[in-house]
């Protein structure tokens, strides 16, 4: 099985630095990057079938296309990598940012040549002090080399580099809050149009992707588009890193090809369930994806194949709940999450998941009516999709409107009884 994302990660922890990424064909892509033109550098990405490892699973080379090319285009043009990483139960991009930085660096240079940006940011989780210091040496590196600033290995492409620290706010994994952010501005999302593509940051042309995503790329022009299609098992390009966090035996990260049902992903490579429990539930993609249960183990975790019974891959990092596990307050832990990320731009976000939040505290410390389930059911429809200003809301409501579905049960039961099973 090749797993080239995380080939050659060292076993002690330690990062790859230049040195030994170059042992490893490190910056091979890029050299071969400079001979071709940056269309044909965006088709490959195209062809490879690539789909961005954020969450929405949009084209990368599509979204590339977007952005004005030619001697008339706006400039400065940016790149921006957005290392976030705030949703709960994600633990994908620090892995990469730690232990391969200059995968990173080589990706972004790539991706950079083919969308003709003149500068490029590493937007990065504040808490990730470690990855930020690394990441920070790497790039370093990479300017000494000569794969970075000016004339980039004696060709007319130049680039500059900087590593940005959030100040941690969920909010910032949007493209254009992050943006904001990065202009020194409150993390709130703009409204679209025009998209970053056209008008990023600061009003220029600018493409924000994934720090898995921007990883893959080098591979890709080393190896051909037909080859990384053929590293997934259905029809979507490529491996993927997946995760597992809950009450399995062996939680952690693995890199897979793309397309590895849930019941592998679980049974093979997380252990299983601990002795004593057993699977109640699962979201797929980190806390904004809705629900899924035993009966969906032998879905293919790829974007299209979890869309279709109902739910999001999101970051293919699988949050388990089991048995002895309550649904209600598994639910409220996540919306308690949520209404403290809302930015409050708008209404319904800002005044509705602390609604949605006290209502289920309510029912899981034993006040809640049955009316309760009502107010719920309105919510996740009045936070749905196009009803707020950007996806946080309808995010958070994906795994309530699920439980809704499948524990409902738990919810009346908390109701009637005045209290949480599980707590008494």
């Amino acid at each position: 099985m090749e797993k080239p994302l995380t080939q050659n990660i060292r076993t002690d922890g330690a990062p790859l630095y230049l040195k030994e990424y170059e042992q490893a064909g490190g910056y091979q892509a890029l050299r071969k990057t400079i001979t071709m033109t940056p269309k044909e550098v965006m088709d490959l990405v195209k062809d490879s079938g690539l789909r961005g490892r954020g969450g929405a699973g949009f084209p990368t080379g599509m979204k590339w296309s977007f952005v004005p090319m030619g001697d008339n285009a706006p400039r400065p043009k940016y790149l921006v990598a957005n290392g976030d990483e705030m949703e709960p139960g994600t633990f994908k991009d620090r892995l990469l940012i730690e232990a391969k930085p200059h995968q990173l660096i080589e990706g972004m240079i790539i991706s950079a040549y083919a969308i003709q940006a003149d500068i490029s940011y590493i937007f990065i989780r504040g808490e990730y002090t470690e990855g930020a210091e690394i990441i920070q040496k790497a790039i370093h590196e990479a300017y000494e080399a000569g794969y970075l600033g000016k004339n980039i290995l004696g060709s007319p492409f130049s680039l500059e580099m900087h590593v940005h620290t959030s100040v941690g706010r969920y909010m910032c994994g949007e493209e254009t809050a992050l943006l904001n952010a990065l202009e020194g501005k409150r993390a709130t999302p703009r409204s679209k149009p025009p998209f970053p593509q056209s008008s990023g940051l600061f009003g220029k042309p600018t493409i924000v992707n994934n720090i898995e995503t921007l990883s893959c790329i080098s591979h890709i022009i080393n190896n051909g588009a037909e080859w990384f299609k053929k590293l997934s098992l259905t029809g979507e390009g490529g491996t993927k890193l997946y995760g597992a966090s809950g009450k399995v035996k062996r939680p952690g990260l693995w890199e897979l090809p793309l397309g590895t049902t849930l019941r592998e992903i679980l049974e093979e490579y997380a252990g299983g369930m601990r002795d004593g429990l057993k699977l109640r539930g699962l979201l797929p993609g980190g806390a904004s994806t809705d629900f899924l249960t035993e009966e969906h183990l032998d879905v293919n975790m790829d974007f299209t194949s979890v869309g279709k019974v109902g739910s999001r891959m999101g970051t293919g990092t699988i949050i388990v709940m089991d048995d002895k596990t309550c649904p209600v307050g598994f639910v409220h832990n996540l919306q308690v999450f949520f209404a403290q990320e809302s930015c409050g731009w708008c209404t319904p976000c800002r005044e509705g998941l602390p609604w949605v939040e006290k209502t289920l505290y309510s029912i899981e410390h034993g006040t809640g009516q049955m009316e309760d389930l009502d107010i719920l059911s309105f919510h996740t429809k009045y936070l749905g999709p196009g009803n707020t200003f950007c996806p946080l809301a309808p995010g958070a409501m994906e795994p309530l409107q699920s439980a809704l579905k499948y524990y409902r049960e738990d919810f009346i039961k908390h109701i009637n009884e005045k209290s949480c099973p599980w707590r008494s």
